[in-house]
């Protein structure tokens, strides 16, 4: 699978360079890219609001309007989980990237051995990477991580999300959802997939999820969910 990789600088000479060393990377480690440059935080977060698939961001610190850090503190206020790598020409500001769990730190002029091994550690910490899903919602992707999904429910034509963060609207069947996922969630009933991790309690006729909401459960299906639970637990 390609990397999603975006490098955002205000300095072009920056930019260029360092999106050649990243292509250099690519080439010498078999690692298949999709590169995207951006000479802005502002620029970035305009493409973001479409295509929220990055797995790996390269941010200048010192950007003339948002920082770097600023802007990693939004995208992880999204709950994005982006590698992140600074780039920066002071280090004083390295304090500031343990709020964002930033992966490293480099100063410019960048060395390519530096780099490479930057980018090496955060690939392999990508393939470790927990499972997650694609979706197209309300005009965006979405790079969605499985363990954030409470449960989803289905209408006519479209499946509502309910997440950690918030819901998704997304315009699948619910058999053809329940296919994309791993282990760890339940078709409780005709209209909903519930993650077995977010059940609280099981009646005969409900489930209870985390913050104490109540989903019906089909007639039926009681034992089997139990099995499940149990299982899981």
């Amino acid at each position: 699978m390609a990397l999603q990789i975006a490098i955002c600088d205000d300095d072009t000479d920056e930019l260029k360079n360092l999106s050649t060393l990243v292509t250099q990377w690519g080439h010498a480690r078999g690692q298949a890219l999709k590169l995207f440059t951006f000479p802005s935080a502002e620029a970035f977060l305009f493409e973001y609001e479409n295509s929220r698939t990055f797995d790996l961001l390269l941010l200048d610190i010192e950007m003339k309007k948002l920082s770097g850090i600023d802007l990693a503190k939004r995208l992880r206020a999204d709950g994005n989980h982006a590698e992140i790598i600074f780039i920066t020409s002071h280090f004083e500001f390295a304090g500031e990237g343990y709020e964002v769990d930033a992966l490293h730190y480099l100063t410019k002029p960048v060395a390519k051995d530096k780099l490479d091994a930057a980018l090496s550690k955060a690939a392999d910490r990508l393939i470790a990477e927990p499972p997650f899903v694609i979706i197209s919602s309300e005009g965006s992707t979405v790079k969605l991580y499985q363990a954030d999904i409470l449960y989803v429910e289905a209408f006519l034509h479209y499946l509502v999300l309910s997440t950690k963060r918030g819901e998704y609207r997304i315009k699948e069947s619910l058999s053809s959802f329940e296919e994309r996922l791993s282990c760890g969630f339940f078709r409780i009933h005709r209209s909903y997939l519930v993650s077995l991790k977010y059940i609280t309690k099981i009646t005969r006729t409900n489930i209870y999820i985390e913050g104490g909401q109540k989903l019906p459960l089909a007639r039926g299906k009681y034992d089997a969910l139990n099995r499940a639970f149990i299982e899981y637990m």
